[in-house]
Formats: C-alpha cells, structure tokens, sequence
C-alpha cells in the first residue's frame, strides 16, 4: 500500500516562494513517474509539472521559468519549488506518484492536497 504525506504549504506575498514537499512510502514499490497538479476554487485539476524516473521534466506553460520541480529517489520524495508566486498560482497542490507492485500493474496515487495561497 502507498502513502503519499505532503508538506510545505502556506500563505505568501505575490512575488514571494514556496517548497513543497512530497515523501511517498511503500514496501516493494517502484516510484515512476512524479508529478504535481494543483486545483483552483471551481476549476479542475490542472497538470502543473512532472518528472520522470530518469529525471525528465515537464512544466505547464503557466509555471515555466518560475517552478521547478525535483525528486530524491533515495528518499522517494518529490519536491516543488515555487519561485515568483502570482495570485493566479493560489489552489491546492495535490501530489501524484504513479507506483508499481513487482508484478502488479502501474497505479496513480494521490497526496492529501496542500493550500497554497498568494495574496497581499
């Protein structure tokens, strides 16, 4: 079974940074690919950026030049670091970890969800 414990939300000053933090936890899986989508009030949860096993990334066009996203495979986290935070960025950031069960098939998980807020 995988558990996802996500850390490092907040309220912040536009302009301001943010880290998240997502530990994933599971004996015998594999953590493939990373990602975090976000999700605004009445609006519907949006890829924000990925990365893969290798290290390939992928951004929305939207957080391009002012996210960056990374893992540590050691310790099965992936990270998202926010720099240049706009109102527009104020959702809930849920983490996904697509994971695989030796011989089982691939499977998406998803973190609890954590509040980013930018606002003066």
């Amino acid at each position: 079974q995988v558990q996802l414990v996500e850390s490092g939300g907040g309220s912040v000053q536009p302009g301001g940074s943010l880290r998240l933090s997502c530990v994933a936890s599971g004996s015998g899986y594999t953590f493939y690919t990373m990602g975090w989508y976000r999700q605004a009030p009445g609006k519907q949860r949006d890829l924000v950026a990925t990365i893969t096993l290798g290290g390939s990334t992928d951004y929305a066009d939207s957080v391009k030049g002012r996210f960056t996203i990374s893992r540590d495979n050691a310790k099965n986290t992936v990270y998202l670091q926010m720099n240049s935070l706009k109102p527009e960025d104020t959702a809930v950031y849920y983490c996904n970890i697509n994971a695989k069960y030796v011989l089982s098939r691939l499977t998406a998980y998803w973190g609890q969800g954590t509040q980013v807020t930018v606002s003066s």
